[in-house]
């Protein structure tokens, strides 16, 4: 038996493509070209940096995000319309039903009867839980950790609450930067399942450790084979 901690967003259900779809409407609300996208999405990202800091991960970073992107390229004329246009935007995230990516149910299934099974995401906890229950997944899993941020010292805490050797413990996600990297550091091993829909602050490189073993797998399911 091995302790595998999983991540939520865009590993178990869809996650980020309701952002983008999002971020695409914001381009229309604004009358964004083709041609200044690009600056238009640095400044999203500029602004979801520095909010990270003062509100951590969830949907009103994004909403906040947007909003301060709003005002800087509209020359900070207030626009009473796209404001609310852009709380509706964040509405409809939040409205979005549970699209569970395929294979998981029974992949978790097939798991839970094997290994100790951990959920690690971080985010807005009230945000997650509610996802987790929403999803019918969260009996699969013997603890639930909702971090601020998945750095190598939230790993290391994890393992010490559930007395778990890193050397055979495993983190499951799509994010080189808070899934895999961190993880390999704490002395872990991991397991990276890319998603084509990666938010663009979860891309890093891979950065391997010694004594620590990092897969790529395709599709969830096989983990089947692996575990």
């Amino acid at each position: 038996m091995q302790t595998i901690l999983i991540d939520a967003d865009d590993t178990l259900w869809e996650n980020n493509v309701y952002f983008e779809r999002a971020i695409e409407r914001f381009y229309d609300l604004l009358g964004a070209t083709v041609e200044n996208r690009g600056a238009i999405r640095e400044r999203i990202n500029h602004e979801e940096r520095r909010i990270i800091a003062e509100f951590g991960y969830g949907l009103l970073t994004f909403e906040v995000a947007l909003q301060r992107s709003f005002l800087a390229l509209t020359a900070h004329e207030p626009r009473p319309d796209g404001q609310q246009a852009i709380r509706t935007l964040a509405q409809e995230i939040a409205d979005e039903p549970i699209a569970m990516l395929d294979g998981v149910e029974a992949t978790l299934h097939y798991l839970a009867g094997r290994h100790q099974l951990v959920l690690m995401t971080k985010g807005d906890y009230a945000e997650q839980t509610t996802k987790l229950r929403a999803s019918g997944l969260e009996p699969l899993f013997e603890r639930v950790f909702v971090v601020a941020e998945k750095h190598a010292p939230a790993y290391e805490a994890a393992l010490r609450q559930l007395g778990a050797p890193p050397d055979q413990s495993w983190m499951v996600g799509n994010s080189p930067r808070s899934d895999i990297n961190p993880s390999l550091e704490a002395g872990m091993n991991a397991v990276l399942i890319p998603h084509p829909q990666t938010w663009v602050l979860e891309h890093d490189e891979i950065v391997p450790r010694p004594g620590s073993q990092c897969l790529t797998l395709q599709r969830i399911v096989e983990l089947c084979e692996y575990f």
